[in-house]
């Protein structure tokens, strides 16, 4: 009645004061407007339901209504993203650093194995076990080298001394593959030729026959005897031949038993050679210790030694050195000439060592296992050597060589001479 009384007051139609007072019976109620937009009721009521749910309200009224629309994201911090970025870039840095780990392809369960845990083969027993440890050694090792370059200087050039000596590495060698023999032989011998018979007998192993005039020539060695080239050779041949970096000089009249990959597997550092010590003569038969010590008193020259001289001391043994070029001294070659001129002495009388390579070598190479010495043929009845002397006959290049060959010879050489060999190379 009262909304009827209201449209009566304003002067509206009865039609529109009925429709008012139905809408606002049902708890909702619309606004006339030129557009034509009304508010949709908060809850309407469905079919069959009855009144509409009012809307909820809260302590002081009703809930107020809040767009759907997410918050923005909070400001970046600096200090996060410095820290995302440095580890990004200790990551990417790990990638560098060498292996520490393998796996073994025949373990089943692909565990990882450190290297610096797993031992040496020449440690080895003929057990199960450390055998299977061998075998992951091997894996380890083999992977690692990439080349293994043998070196021998060769003055009397004897084809089937060098065969037995290539095939008795060979055959001792785990990766026979990547094994690479230079062979520096003497100018008045044909290279070719001695190339090609050779590879006749070794068609896939890598060979290089190289002239001596070629090493004299570049590195100017003048020296009186040529046993004292034969000693300063093998630290003077990366000069010539620089991809050299770390390898294996072996005298050439040699059968060779023990495995060379072990060599390479040696620390050298802090040093530049690895030699076997030969305490057959001492240091103080090759020259007077008192004289020595006087010069080593008064001569500043940075190859003598700041200690005095042991006249005990052992020679090194020059027929199986490991080389790291990267490491040797640069003053080497002029020690090597400057012992030789003030001590005046070539190499000894029995044709060992000269006394200028043993001072220059005095306290500066690694000694290896007495088991790489080189021994005589009437110590090859021994399991543990590994480097043998060529007990067969050998051509004699100089007059004074027969004498040394008139004791018999051995059978050693024998069973590391390759097959149609004699036809092939001859004498």
């Amino acid at each position: 009645e009262r909304e009827r009384e209201r449209g009566k007051g304003s002067g509206a139609p009865p039609q529109r004061v009925a429709a008012m007072a139905s809408g606002a019976e049902q708890g909702s109620f619309s606004f006339p407007s030129s557009s034509g937009i009304s508010r949709r009721p908060v809850n309407p009521a469905k079919p069959g339901q009855g009144a509409p749910r009012p809307p909820p309200r809260g302590r002081g009224g009703p809930l107020a209504l809040h767009p759907d629309i997410d918050p923005p994201p909070p400001p970046p911090r600096p200090a996060f993203q410095l820290l995302a970025f440095v580890l990004i870039l200790f990551f990417a840095a790990l990638q560098f650093l060498p292996a520490t780990h393998f796996r073994d392809p025949s373990d089943p369960l692909r565990k990882w194995i450190p290297f610096a845990s797993v031992p040496s083969s020449s440690r080895l027993s003929s057990s199960g076990a450390q055998d299977e440890t061998q075998s992951e050694t091997t894996t380890a090792s083999s992977a690692e080298i990439e080349r293994i370059n043998i070196v021998s200087w060769v003055d009397c050039l004897d084809l089937r001394v060098l065969a037995v000596f290539i095939n008795s590495t060979l055959s001792s060698s785990r990766v026979p593959e990547k094994m690479h023999f230079h062979f520096i032989i003497s100018e008045n011998e044909d290279e070719k030729l001695s190339y090609y018979k050779l590879k006749v007998l070794f068609p896939d192993t890598n060979l290089d026959i190289i002239g001596q005039k070629e090493i004299k020539d570049k590195t100017k060695i003048t020296v009186p005897v040529s046993s004292m080239v034969r000693d300063i050779v093998p630290f003077v041949i990366p000069k010539v031949y620089p991809s050299l970096n770390r390898f294996i000089y072996v005298s050439p009249n040699t059968i060779m038993k023990g495995t060379v990959e072990e060599l390479l597997e040696i620390k050298l550092a802090p040093y530049a050679v690895a030699a076997v010590e030969d305490c057959s003569k001492s240091l103080g038969s090759y020259v007077n210790i008192d004289v020595l010590n006087a010069i080593q008193r008064t001569a500043a020259k940075p190859w003598v030694s700041e200690k005095p001289y042991d006249g005990n001391a052992c020679a090194p043994d020059l027929n199986v050195l490991l080389i790291d070029a990267k490491r040797l001294d640069k003053y080497l070659m002029d020690a090597f000439l400057w012992w030789n001129k003030v001590l005046d002495k070539g190499t000894s009388s029995d044709g060992g060592t000269s006394l200028s390579i043993i001072l220059t070598l005095y306290g500066k190479y690694l000694k290896l296992s007495s088991t790489w010495k080189f021994v005589s043929k009437s110590l090859q009845a021994d399991e543990e050597i590994k480097v043998l002397s060529y007990d067969g006959e050998m051509r004699a290049c100089l007059e004074n060589e027969n004498k040394q060959k008139e004791s018999s010879f051995g059978d050693v050489w024998r069973h590391y001479l390759p097959q149609k060999s004699e036809v092939i190379l001859g004498h």
